[in-house]
């Protein structure tokens, strides 16, 4: 199968009555233009930006407390664009508009215990929590945060600290305490909710001693929240400043649930940056920009309605947690999993799939290539004819993957790839029900984002690579970074090579129909003799040898030049000998081009991985270099780092 093959089509007629489509036809009647076809309307939402975002505010049916003045003021400002001027909202009230018996979350945990939690109780749970913070004097301008698996917990506490018009901000009970610290030392959280412990690979791991290390180091945070996971009601030890979760709800009773209006603008989430370069960014992020545009990628998008079941493999430490939940907002039920993926096999989220009647299966590309190396194949053992859409995302999904999706899972099913980051909490590119799915392409950029591939001169060019850009503002920007008050860090990280323009760090290829190959970080970029390759052009022929279990790939500097290093893990029982090596080099070059060929190719035992579940190819490369890893502790696997040291091979130059 090759690049650009198509693997799926819409039904003509279906599209017409998804929400993309209606959406369409109301936009033709209000502008008198005929938007119904999809270049037309991406068009037309990039061009007439107040029109677009407030026909959509309309369209999702936005409870606005106070009208808002505009839509956008400042257009020409970027950073600098204000959205809804005036407007006055509350997040967690659009999430919680269900009130039945409709299940709201359901939550696994790999050792397969269920608990499930409807609308009604949902809302109960978030007025008895929101007490629990108000008591501890929590209101607009306090930071809440979660130190916890991917529990129900988790979204009642942020839905608590959003009704009252605080913050949240959340990382997984996997951070190192330094990690933890790192990002929660910058923000001072008021209340932190922190669990007992976690489940990984079959076994239990205590928190609470990492916890209290946390506590003790954040002298601003006045209540330590204890959520039991492991344990129904664990011990609090000698946890500060602490109470159980139990407690902290209070008596069982049903108090007012009320919602505190704020300003479309007012912070909603910190979160951040990965950090495996110094300090996390910390990125603040507006409540009506998420609400606004998540909402946006779900209904429109992902067409997602209340009949719907969503599933997304993710944790509390990657912005796909706070997409996956905010889909709540359209009354959906939310499955929620903690755990390994490939814990007991690599089938365990495809039977859970299987019994929940998932309707849209999010996961990594990297789990997918997992899934197709391990040879899994869940559409033959496992019922999912109701999955319809599946989406991916963390990296570029190669064809190949495309392909196993297809062979392996369904042949029915929309595979939508999806790419954005945590920096707008959403996406760039990503799914569309109007459109075919072309084999390692993203269907489409999304509505109300200008994105163009940049050269190197700042042009916009189509059917070849460049920077990803976004020329026009867009809701879901971060509002500002923390602890920066002239917006120095912000400007830096996205606007200095182009001032006006957001260049994300993506490297992007737009095809002639508008369907988009991302090839990696461009930040990680190679360049051997100044020829720009991104690394998932590697990645995408090199993952596919079957001796080759995982890869990474870097650029040396070697005197004037850069020279392509490639680290490869092998499978079991294979051995990176000469013959393989040859293979390798004969490979990239009939598939990608000469200059993909690595000059060195070197054996690991290890990858190393972000939490989030991304290749490091950036510490990697400080590494090989003999610099030091500023954050080591943002990183899954930190150990792994050693292995890229001092290492023999790449101490002479060609």
């Amino acid at each position: 199968m090759a690049l650009g093959d198509v693997l799926w089509q819409p039904d003509p007629q279906a599209a017409e009555s998804t929400q993309m489509g209606r959406f369409a036809a109301l936009a033709s009647e209000r502008t008198g233009r005929d938007l119904h076809a999809w270049d037309a309307l991406w068009a037309w939402s990039v061009d007439d930006l107040e029109g677009f975002w407030g026909l959509l505010a309309e369209f999702l049916e936005i409870d606005f407390h106070q009208p808002a003045e505009r839509v956008l003021e400042g257009r020409d400002r970027m950073p600098g664009a204000t959205w809804f001027p005036g407007a006055e909202l509350n997040f967690a009230a659009h999430l919680l508009r269900r009130d039945d018996d409709g299940e709201a979350l359901v939550a696994w945990r790999e050792d397969g215990r269920r608990r499930a939690i409807t609308y009604r109780e949902l809302r109960r749970l978030v007025a008895r929590a929101a007490r629990g913070l108000r008591d501890v004097g929590v209101g607009r301008g306090d930071v809440v945060a979660g130190f916890l698996p991917n529990c129900p917990e988790a979204v009642i506490g942020m839905l608590a600290a959003t009704s009252l018009g605080a913050t949240w901000s959340s990382c997984s009970p996997d951070f190192g305490r330094q990690g933890v610290l790192d990002r929660f030392g910058q923000v001072e959280p008021k209340v932190l909710f922190g669990a007992d412990g976690y489940l990984y690979g079959g076994k239990s791991f205590d928190s609470r001693e990492r916890l209290g290390e946390v506590a003790a180091s954040l002298p601003t945070t006045e209540r330590i929240v204890l959520v039991p996971f492991l344990d129904d009601a664990p011990e609090l030890g000698e946890l500060p400043r602490a109470v159980g979760w139990a407690d902290f709800l209070g008596a069982d009773d049903d108090p007012e649930l009320t919602f505190t209006p704020v300003s479309f603008s007012d912070p909603l989430y910190v979160m951040y940056s990965s950090g495996t370069t110094g300090l996390p960014k910390c990125l603040v992020q507006g409540v009506g920009g998420i609400l606004l545009n998540q909402l946006k990628e779900h209904r429109l998008h992902c067409d997602l309605r209340p009949e719907d079941r969503i599933f997304y493999f993710t944790t509390c430490g990657w912005m796909m947690w706070n997409w996956l939940v905010s889909s709540l907002a359209t009354g959906a039920t939310v499955v929620l999993f903690d755990g390994n993926p490939f814990h007991p096999d690599p089938l365990a989220l495809w039977r859970m799939a299987e019994e929940e009647r998932v309707t849209v299966f999010g996961t990594s590309a990297k789990f997918l290539l997992a899934s197709d190396k391990a040879d899994a194949r869940p559409g033959t053992d496992c019922d999912l004819s109701t999955i319809r859409l599946l989406l991916s995302t963390g990296s570029p999904l190669p064809p190949e993957g495309f392909e196993w999706v297809h062979e392996a899972v369904s042949s029915s099913v929309q595979l939508a790839s999806i790419s954005g980051g945590t920096d707008l909490n959403g996406c760039f590119a990503l799914g569309n029900p109007l459109l075919p799915v072309h084999s390692g392409e993203i269907q489409c950029r999304g509505l109300g984002m200008k994105v163009e591939a940049h050269d190197g001169e700042g042009r916009s060019v189509v059917g070849e690579l460049g920077e990803l850009a976004c020329t026009e503002p867009f809701p879901s920007m971060p509002l500002y970074f923390w602890n920066d008050p002239d917006g120095e860090r912000y400007r830096k990280a996205y606007f200095e090579r182009e001032p006006g323009t957001w260049l994300h760090g993506d490297f992007v290829e737009i095809t002639e129909r508008g369907t988009l190959v991302i090839q990696g970080r461009s930040d990680a970029t190679l360049n051997p003799g100044g020829v720009r390759i991104g690394t998932a052009e590697v990645y995408r022929v090199v993952e596919q040898v079957e001796e080759i279990e995982d890869s990474i790939v870097i650029g040396q500097d070697v005197g004037d030049d850069v020279r392509v290093v490639l680290f490869v893990k092998l499978a079991p029982d294979a051995t990176l000998d000469e013959q393989l090596k040859k293979r390798i080099v004969s490979d990239l070059r009939r598939e990608a081009t000469p200059r993909h060929v690595p000059a060195v190719i070197a054996e690991v035992t290890d990858i190393p991985y972000t939490i989030s579940g991304k290749k490091v190819e950036l510490a990697v490369r400080e590494v090989v270099h003999g610099r030091p890893v500023k954050n080591a502790d943002a990183l899954k696997n930190p150990e792994a780092l050693e292995l890229y040291a001092d290492r023999p091979e790449l101490e002479n130059t060609p």
